[in-house]
């Protein structure tokens, strides 16, 4: 069973066919309405479980949207929906999911979670993100680089601020894919060794350099996440802001790297914090691309996991 649990789970060479796969998609649907289905519809008769533990935009539309242009249906549903792990085991939810739809979708905190689903489901799940892991954006991330700049593999990608998920899911492609990394950020927030272990396994040069105008030198690609969630305290707000003010994607950093480089972020961003709205709105970012790519590069995933 093809379940897309994470980028380093997955073989090359089938992240490879959903890239190349996605960029097809996308060119197929150029000019159209967005409703309008596809020419071929390979999800025609299927329903396709959408859980939200962790609210969502890009990811909820993206895959929504998604599956209805290739002829199937959605039922979403949100953690409270469900009270998913609490009234009845995860093991249990994915049985009884499995005998209503043909594919499963979650976004949720602890990845444990996603691989129980996966454990005892007898039908796919994806991973639409968890609090160690992003695999669906960094699809995305890659079909946005090679569209505007053609193969990543040999490349620089250079992540600022903090190590959180996206970063861990790049430091997989990195490996995958064939690219190099950097991190540059406080030490505090480095991504997790066994991240970077994997990349530099497979044969990538992934460095940490704390010098932000340093580590940007010849980058192909400049990555930044928000610096602060949701969930976090005022006081901690304040803390994450002092240690990150330095990493801050602006006018000067993108200067420093050279025209080559393309600006990324997964959004949503907080513009005057991790990134100036000079940067985001600048001709080297490319952004909304990114955001309208986790449409093509998803739909690619879900043909992926049902043979389709």
């Amino acid at each position: 069973m093809n379940h897309f649990l994470d980028i380093h789970k997955t073989d090359p060479a089938d992240l490879r066919g959903m890239i190349d796969q996605a960029h097809a998609m996308k060119q197929a649907r150029q000019g159209r309405p967005k409703g309008t289905p596809d020419d071929e519809l390979p999800l025609a008769g299927r329903m396709v479980a959408l859980i939200f533990e962790k609210p969502s935009t890009r990811t909820r539309l993206s895959f929504d949207v998604g599956v209805r242009q290739m002829g199937g249906q959605t039922m979403v549903l949100s953690g409270n929906d469900m009270q998913l792990g609490h009234g009845e085991t995860i093991a249990d939810t994915a049985r009884v999911l499995s005998r209503y739809v043909d594919l499963i979708m979650i976004r949720t905190f602890d990845e444990s979670v996603l691989y129980e689903m996966a454990e005892y489901a007898d039908v796919p799940v994806i991973n639409g993100l968890t609090d160690r892991t992003h695999p669906c954006q960094i699809m995305a991330d890659i079909q946005t680089y090679e569209e505007h700049r053609g193969p990543i593999a040999g490349k620089k990608v250079v992540w600022t601020g903090d190590g959180n998920n996206v970063c861990a899911s790049f430091l997989h492609a990195a490996g995958q894919f064939g690219f190099d990394f950097t991190f540059t950020g406080p030490p505090q927030l480095d991504p997790e060794t066994e991240f970077m272990d994997f990349a530099r396994a497979k044969g990538s040069k992934v460095e940490i350099e704390r010098d932000a105008f340093k580590a940007v030198q010849g980058a192909d690609i400049i990555v930044a996440d928000t610096w602060v969630s949701m969930h976090d305290a005022q006081s901690s707000r304040e803390r994450r802001h002092n240690m990150l003010r330095p990493y801050q994607v602006n006018d000067a950093l993108m200067a420093a790297a050279g025209d080559q480089a393309v600006f990324m972020h997964c959004l949503p961003a907080h513009r005057g914090e991790e990134v100036t709205s000079s940067v985001m709105d600048g001709p080297q970012s490319v952004i909304f691309d990114e955001a309208e790519n986790r449409l093509h590069a998803q739909k690619a995933v879900m043909r992926w996991c049902l043979g389709a």
